[in-house]
């Protein structure tokens, strides 16, 4: 492991029984709590994304956002919100898609992207991808394509690069389980 996995490894909360029992939850926000690591970290981010030539970064509702936006200011390109369904204000595009325990949807606004954009996907963590994948079928819709994927945890175990590897085989994390 190198030094920056270390500190962030050592600032994740693990929650035993969160959402519902048998899960071990990897709760980032004890990193938000050091302001040192989250420049750190987005500094780190920014370097590992910027010879993707990203034009936007989309992230993922609510704890994407956290580095999502310092990532896309780190990189000097726009910010794209990706929502849950009725939380944009404007007119939006929406992607269902299946979850374990049922669907979701989530939402993008319609001018958010142009075609033939280059965009990064960001969230907080990577399970099995089914949300990022739901964003980048929703970037896709825009006539934008994901150039990379960036997490701050990769679950390994739950094997969501292969979900994603369709949408580009950049996927960027900086701490694996």
């Amino acid at each position: 492991m190198n030094q920056l996995e270390d500190e962030i490894k050592a600032a994740i909360r693990d929650v035993p029984d969160f959402p519902k029992p048998g899960i071990i939850f990897k709760d980032i926000t004890p990193i938000l709590l050091q302001p040192q690591l989250v420049k750190k970290i987005s500094k780190h981010l920014a370097e590992q994304m910027q010879h993707f030539n990203p034009t936007a970064v989309a992230a993922i509702e609510s704890r994407g956002f956290f580095f999502g936006v310092t990532l896309a200011a780190e990189l000097g390109v726009p910010f794209i919100p990706v929502r849950k369904k009725g939380k944009l204000p404007y007119k939006t595009i929406s992607y269902s898609y299946a979850l374990e325990y049922g669907t979701a949807e989530i939402e993008m606004h319609e001018d958010a992207l142009s075609s033939g954009e280059r965009v990064i996907v960001h969230d907080d963590l990577l399970a099995t991808g089914g949300t990022a994948a739901a964003a980048s079928e929703l970037i896709q819709q825009l006539g934008a394509s994901v150039c990379a994927f960036s997490f701050l945890v990769n679950l390994s175990f739950l094997n969501g690069e292969e979900t994603l590897k369709k949408y580009s085989p950049n996927i960027v994390n900086l701490v694996n389980y």
